[in-house]
């Protein structure tokens, strides 16, 4: 267990530069490029009690509040959420290849947004459809079979993460029988799979905020204890730390967050692997310092993704799980030569 870790304002302060760059690159940068200070007019203009003249046209100040502002704080919480989440699970099962899909998550919301596509309730579009609703419901109740199962054979990490697996690829399965019985929807329901970071205005942000702030505020809260088991149960219920405890409830926040994402941004892979292995490469491995630099970190790397999804093939746009999966596809394959090492 690491000694003594402190979060040191360097990390915090590279971590916000970091969300500085990726957020003006998010609201400047597009088919139509608006100067970075009309941008922070503009901004500044919606405040309360302020009248400043940005030199936006209607049009041009409609694009940045109406579309890439509400889509650069969607992102924010998204790449939060699943970095954050990756790297609870990680101190959770003290396993550097656990991620915020480990327990069924990502089966569970595809499933979920199959069956809601089929049946034609919804196409993934807007804050009242079906597809995201079906989908968070599917997360949670992958990561909630999961756990029970895991909890019949032992509450060990192990035997959770091979009841997650199990449970995976059994949700997996049968959202390929839905498929297969449904073939006139593989491509829309394929779409919503590779992801995307898309707005209809405010809804998505005001949807996802109060799962994304209660997940953030109590994994935070289980840092410390985190650290403590990372000596391992034995010795952390001899510190006076209740191991299933501690991991129930940081799991579940976790995946409360990670599911919420999913919802509104669809399968992002590779985010809760790469951010928190750089931070922990970067600046210590204590969840203490990990945990809070990979909501910062998290939130900059997904609107930088983002970006390069919207203008690499504009004006076409790429799915960002493509985009997330060439970065973390590599970036897995040297975590998973390093973790044989026992460097972290």
């Amino acid at each position: 267990m690491p000694q003594g870790a402190r979060l040191g304002t360097g990390a915090v302060a590279t971590a916000i530069a970091a969300i500085v760059l990726a957020v003006a690159g998010g609201l400047t940068i597009g088919p139509v490029d608006i100067a970075t200070l009309d941008v922070v007019r503009e901004l500044v203009d919606g405040l309360p009690f302020v009248e400043l003249d940005s030199g936006l046209s209607t049009t041009e100040a409609a694009i940045v509040t109406q579309i890439r502002l509400p889509r650069v704080v969607l992102g924010l919480m998204v790449g939060a959420s699943l970095s954050l989440s990756g790297a609870a699970y990680q101190g959770a099962f003290r396993n550097p290849l656990a991620d915020p899909y480990l327990l069924g998550i990502a089966a569970g919301a595809g499933l979920g947004a199959t069956i809601a596509i089929t049946e034609g309730l919804g196409d993934g579009a807007g804050v009242l459809d079906a597809v995201p609703l079906a989908a968070f419901v599917g997360g949670l109740g992958a990561v909630w079979i999961s756990y029970l199962a895991g909890n019949v054979a032992g509450r060990s990490p192990v035997t959770l993460i091979l009841a997650g697996v199990a449970v995976a690829s059994f949700l997996t399965a049968l959202q390929t029988y839905v498929l297969q019985a449904n073939s006139d929807v593989i491509r829309e329901v394929y779409t919503w799979i590779l992801g995307r970071i898309g707005t209809s205005g405010w809804n998505e942000p005001a949807l996802l905020a109060p799962y994304f702030l209660i997940s953030v505020a109590v994994v935070l809260r289980y840092r410390r204890a985190l650290d403590v088991l990372a000596v391992g149960d034995e010795e952390a219920a001899s510190l006076g730390v209740d191991p299933g405890r501690v991991r129930l409830v940081v799991v579940l926040a976790a995946s409360l967050g990670a599911a919420a994402a999913v919802a509104v941004s669809g399968l992002i892979g590779f985010v809760g692997i790469i951010v928190p292995h750089t931070v922990r490469l970067a600046f210590g491995a204590s969840n203490r310092i990990v945990l809070p630099l990979s909501v910062l970190f998290g939130a900059a790397f997904m609107v930088a993704a983002d970006l390069a999804a919207r203008t690499v093939l504009e004006p076409a746009e790429l799915p960002i799980g493509v985009v997330t999966a060439f970065i973390g596809a590599p970036f897995f394959a040297l975590v998973l030569r390093s973790s044989r090492k026992e460097v972290w």
